[in-house]
């Protein structure tokens, strides 16, 4: 059963490759936003769990996050590609300790490797129609004319977070706190390596050839 996770920074493509090897292995692509989201929303004991430290104003621990992720996982019957967690060492020592207490180990961990300055491009480059919500990237997938959507005419804009002083700097928390998760799944024999440079096809074809890569 394909247990994976995907790791890359800001701007490498994840969340669309997520939903189409989902597509193609007929897994599920699970965001861990919205599993905490969900749990929270509903009230569900780790949910509630959760909200107790977000109403003091505090970091949900680890461990609380962790489970609410693994028990979102094991209900992922046909496996899963799980998208956002984790991000930190402590968060992949927990992740590891929770999937072997259920003897669920992962089977692979797919990291899109992008070059920063390309990523600041693809992400900054970004706008989106202001009328009817389809986007373009000025670097790579231009309008027709400037700062017009081809399909209605509306007004392209830049959402604030993709200025490029904001790209820069989750790129570098990515940087500082990501990255060693690298060395992390490297070091256990979980590590494929994708080159994110590239069309989407590309890219997709590249993460298929190393998941059948035993």
């Amino acid at each position: 059963m394909l247990r994976v996770v995907l790791l890359g920074p800001p701007g490498a493509g994840k969340g669309t490759q997520a939903e189409r090897l989902a597509r193609a292995y007929g897994a599920r692509h699970i965001s861990s936003g919205e599993i905490f989201r969900a749990n929270v929303q509903d009230g569900t004991e780790l949910g509630r769990l959760a909200k107790t430290y977000m109403d003091r104003g505090d970091l949900v621990p680890d461990d609380v996050t962790t489970r609410m992720v693994v028990d979102a996982l094991s209900k992922a019957s046909r496996g899963y590609l799980l998208d956002g967690f984790p991000r930190t060492i402590p968060q992949a020592q927990a992740l590891e300790a929770e999937l072997d207490r259920r003897n669920e180990p992962l089977s692979g961990v797919l990291a899109f490797v992008l070059d920063l300055e390309i990523a600041v491009k693809r992400i900054a480059g970004r706008r989106t129609c202001s009328k009817c919500g389809r986007t373009y990237n000025v670097e790579f997938d231009p309008p027709a004319t400037p700062e017009r959507c081809d399909a209605c005419g509306g007004t392209l804009v830049q959402r604030a977070d993709d200025e490029e002083g904001p790209v820069r700097r989750r790129l570098e928390v990515y940087r500082e706190s990501t990255e060693p998760l690298l060395k992390f799944y490297s070091e256990r024999g979980l590590l494929r390596e994708i080159d994110a440079d590239g069309s989407e096809d590309e890219v997709f074809e590249r993460a298929t050839a190393a998941l059948s890569d035993p």
